[in-house]
């Protein structure tokens, strides 16, 4: 048996053995997630048991260094790894921005000390992160961003506001891009973490047409913020905000799949019906359903090609870009069919029997997938450019 088919052996052991029963059920949405952090509560003893079990083996970021809480898994075991979750139904034990976004910002940009002091709190649940970039003013062309850090020597005072922050009302910490020198547009913003109990830091959540939304305005009025926490280089902030948004995208695009379900067509049988063939009851349905089946299992495997390339350095720096797009008009799709096979009822908006109306308000939801982490106008512009090479006329 070789090494790595033995640790698929191990793995799958591992997990027939920790993994709960009711960690194999499918997500149904947030409330179902495990985001962790000081203020979460966890929704029955066996999310609690999952992660614990998870962390103290480094499986919550299994393919980050032991010394910051992973398990120091290589590619190909981590691959083996996600796939073993995968075919038992494992839910993710944690789910957090700080291991999508900023924890891979931190291993290559931040210091010892400040990836061994927060990366081992991400790994472990112990922080919930939001993210800082956008603000009124300032979407696609982040850049003019005007959220300001003032010089005060040992710290910054910070004023300023972000608009579209992502569960910041949960969030214990804030990674946030600050201008520190008004005259360098590119070279001018700063990679700030600081706590969101600072005084001076508030939130006030936004409603979208779903009626609920997890995006917050923030608002910094003489925000300190010691010296230390800063990532990276003074004003070269920007080379660790487009390293993390390549993550970001990435982790937007993971949405177009789901729940990871192989088929959705197969899903979709209780709402259509079958024939007296045994195959589902509405033709032009069953063909759309077909070539959705066809593209996720095209972008799944575009997904794992881009992420072998990265982790072995071969990969295009637009390749999230692409992902990021493909993966915003395959959820957006993915809904669009849901609510076709659906019907009347799937409209229903309250009741206890449509959980709410969260059918209808999670495809209203993926509207703004196309906006969130670069609209897809700019991301189609940066493909054209950086990997078609087309001309800009």
């Amino acid at each position: 048996m070789s090494d790595l088919e033995q640790f698929k052996t191990e793995i799958r052991s591992w997990l027939e053995e920790n993994c709960p029963p009711e960690m194999r059920k499918p997500v149904r949405g947030d409330e179902d997630m495990c985001w962790g952090g000081r203020n979460f509560e966890f929704q029955s003893e066996a999310q609690k048991v999952w992660l614990e079990r998870c962390a103290a083996k480094g499986y919550t970021v299994p393919d980050w260094p032991k010394e910051y809480g992973g398990a120091g898994l290589s590619p190909a075991e981590t691959k083996i790894f996600r796939r073993e979750m995968a075919k038992l139904g494992c839910r993710s034990p944690l789910s957090s921005f700080g291991i999508w976004m900023l924890g891979p910002a931190l291993l290559k940009f931040g210091t010892e000390e400040q990836k061994v002091h927060y990366l081992n709190q991400i790994a472990h649940g112990e922080i919930r992160w939001c993210q800082g970039y956008s603000e009124p003013g300032s979407g696609s062309d982040l850049v003019s961003l005007q959220t300001f850090g003032d010089d005060k020597g040992d710290h910054w005072i910070v004023n300023g506001q972000k608009v579209w922050t992502s569960y910041a009302d949960k969030a214990d910490w804030i990674f946030c891009l600050v201008r520190t020198d008004k005259e360098d547009k590119y070279r001018g913003i700063s990679f700030l973490l600081f706590d969101m109990e600072t005084p001076g830091v508030s939130t006030k959540p936004i409603k979208l047409i779903s009626g609920s939304s997890p995006f917050c305005e923030t608002f910094f009025d003489d925000v300190k913020v010691p010296k230390d926490q800063i990532v990276g280089e003074l004003n070269r902030g920007w080379d660790v905000a487009k390293y993390l948004l390549g993550h970001e995208r990435e982790m937007i695009s993971g949405g177009g799949l789901g729940d990871g379900s192989p088929s959705l067509g197969a899903k979709m049988t209780g709402a259509i019906g079958l024939n007296g063939l045994g195959m589902l009851d509405d033709q032009i349905l069953r063909s759309e359903l077909a070539q959705f089946d066809v593209d996720a299992l095209a972008f799944r495997a575009m997904a794992e090609k881009f992420m072998d390339e990265m982790k072995a350095g071969k990969g295009h720096p637009a390749q999230p870009n692409m992902m990021k797009y493909s993966g915003t008009e395959l959820n957006k799709q993915r809904h669009e069919l849901v609510m076709s096979a659906g019907g009347s009822d799937a409209l229903e908006w309250e009741s206890e029997a449509s959980r709410g109306g969260k059918k209808p308000r999670e495809w209203l939801r993926t509207k703004a997938n196309s906006i969130e982490g670069g609209t897809s106008e700019i991301m189609l512009n940066v493909i054209s450019k950086r990997i078609l090479e087309l001309p800009d006329n």
